[in-house]
This record gives structure tokens, sequence and C-alpha cells, in this order.
């Protein structure tokens, strides 16, 4: 099915109660794909009167930046997008609004305040951590200590006699992966990583779970992190995830055709943005990818309007 006529049934599928997401990852600048995405979330949310959440998955100490984490709220706000729920808005729990006439570079840096205090996924670890537990009762774990080196050969496979090498799952410095079916797209994934962190697969399925997320638009490059999040769902018996209904869109990709990356880039939101750039390139892609004109969509206001 031509995506167009996917988005509108995914459309008529979310009404006032639907809940969406912004999930980016701070390991780099976000770049157009990014900025598509989350427009794509936005107008269904807004579209429907539902509600969107802000959420920076930023686990990975490793590869996170603080120069990342602000490139998210500067993006968003290049690009004109709210968010109803999340870091640097007002919200009754945490009551850190900050007023539309404060200068931008103040309101990213309270925004990114908020979201270290109140908002970082290390913040909600115990609810990962549960759910690695709850995991673990299956019996469908086991531990791991093999390297991407020695995977490497494999072809992104894992041989069924990995399984078994002799380590328990409370020995340090071991993976805890998960046994999965034979001709899975991501076969025996990893739910715990050696230095103990829950994984990215389990946190993202808890935090949908824990926010209530109903509806999700992601890039198709992450079709087979959708299906090993619903075989953990299945395996945690969460049924709310189950329900989530999920749309993957095409990625936008450069001259070469090679799908974008994070980067420093002249290919970044960033660079657009010191360039003196507007977002208008990113919603008339957006407009053209839902099977809309494209003339005069300049802005997230502009798209929104063409659904009406």
């Amino acid at each position: 099915m031509p995506f167009n006529e996917a988005f509108r049934a995914f459309l008529r599928t979310a009404g006032p109660g639907c809940r969406l997401r912004f999930a980016p990852t701070p390991s780099g600048y976000l770049h157009p794909g990014n900025a598509l995405n989350f427009a794509l979330n936005w107008l269904v949310a807004r579209h429907c009167g539902g509600r969107i959440l802000l959420r920076i998955d930023d686990l990975d100490a490793e590869r996170k930046r603080p120069e990342y984490v602000r490139d998210v709220f500067e993006s968003l706000m290049w690009l004109g997008l709210d968010w109803d729920e999340g870091p640097g808005i007002y919200d009754l729990q945490y009551a850190t609004y900050v007023p539309e006439h404060t200068s931008l570079g103040l309101r990213v840096a309270a925004a990114c305040d908020d979201f270290e205090k109140n908002w970082s996924q290390h913040r909600r670890l115990p609810l990962y951590f549960n759910a690695l537990k709850n995991l673990r009762d299956t019996g469908l774990l086991f531990a791991c200590r093999k390297s991407r080196r020695d995977l490497a050969s494999y072809g992104g496979g894992y041989p069924p006699e990995f399984r078994d090498q002799n380590l328990s799952l409370d020995d340090p410095d071991v993976a805890w992966r998960i046994q999965t079916p034979q001709g899975f797209p991501m076969p025996d994934f990893i739910v715990r990583r050696r230095d103990g962190l829950p994984a990215y697969q389990i946190a993202s399925l808890a935090d949908d779970v824990h926010f209530g997320v109903t509806h999700v638009i992601r890039g198709g490059d992450l079709e087979a992190s959708t299906q090993a999040q619903r075989f953990l769902a299945e395996c945690l018996g969460e049924s709310g995830f189950l329900h989530i209904r999920f749309l993957h869109h095409p990625l936008l990709t450069n001259e070469l055709g090679e799908k974008l990356s994070k980067s420093a880039g002249a290919s970044s939101l960033r660079a657009m943005r010191e360039q003196g750039e507007g977002p208008m390139e990113v919603y008339r892609k957006t407009a053209a990818l839902v099977g809309y004109a494209t003339i005069g969509v300049d802005s997230a206001s502009d798209l929104l309007n063409i659904l009406q």
C-alpha cells in the first residue's frame, strides 16, 4: 500500500484520546529525516485532538552529549512543533513553565535542565529493571559474552549454539539476550547490556506502556525493532503495548540514495539553522509524503491546514 494511503488509514484509527511521541536519541545532531518523523507524529496528534509526548532516549551515556540534547529542543522550536508532556513545558507535577516571550537561549537552557532533573531515562531505571526481572522469570533469557567482532562473520545472525556459553545471568560482564523464534528479524537480541543497563528495546517498550502511547510513526529502518518490542510485549503479557498502532514511513536519503544519519555536517538541522534557513523544505517533503500538494506549505500550521 502506498504510504499516503497507509497514513490516511492510520489517521482514521486515531481520535481525541490518541497519544503519540517524539523519541529522539541524543547521539548526534538531528537531520531532516528526524524532522519529517516529528512532523508526522505531531500532525496526527494535532489533527485528532490527541496529545504528544517528548521523550529523549538517553540511556546510552557514552554517545550522549549536552550539545545533542540542546539540539533536540532547538530543532523542535525551529520547526514550530509543540508537545503536551515532557521536559521544558508547564507540567502540574514539575511546574517548570517557561513563558513564550523568554529568549530562545533561556528556554532551551531551562528545558535541558528540566530534562536532566525530571525526564531523563535514568530517572526511570526502576521501571526498566522491573521489566527485566519479569522477563527473566519467563526463562527465555541467557547470558552472553560474545562481542560484535565475534558475531561479525554471521551477517547479523546469532548461532543457536551460542545460547549455551556456560554462563550465569548473574555473572559479571555479561549481556542478557532473549531466545527468539527461528527466522526472527533480530535473532536473540540483547535486552540488558554488559554494563548492566537495560538495552534500548526493553526501555522503549517500558516507556511506551508507562506513558500510555497509543500510536507511533517510525522510520522504515525500525520495522525490525518494532517486531522485537512486540515480541517482548507478548513475553511479558503487556497487552497495552500490543494494541499500539504502528506506521513506518519511507526514509529520506542523500544524493547517493543512502539513508540520512545524525551528523554535524551540512545535512543536519543545526547547519540549516546556522545558514539562516527555515523549515519550509521539511514541511513540503512531509506534505508530499502524505499525498498533498506542497505549494504554500511553509510551516507546521500550513501542514495541519491541508488536513482540515
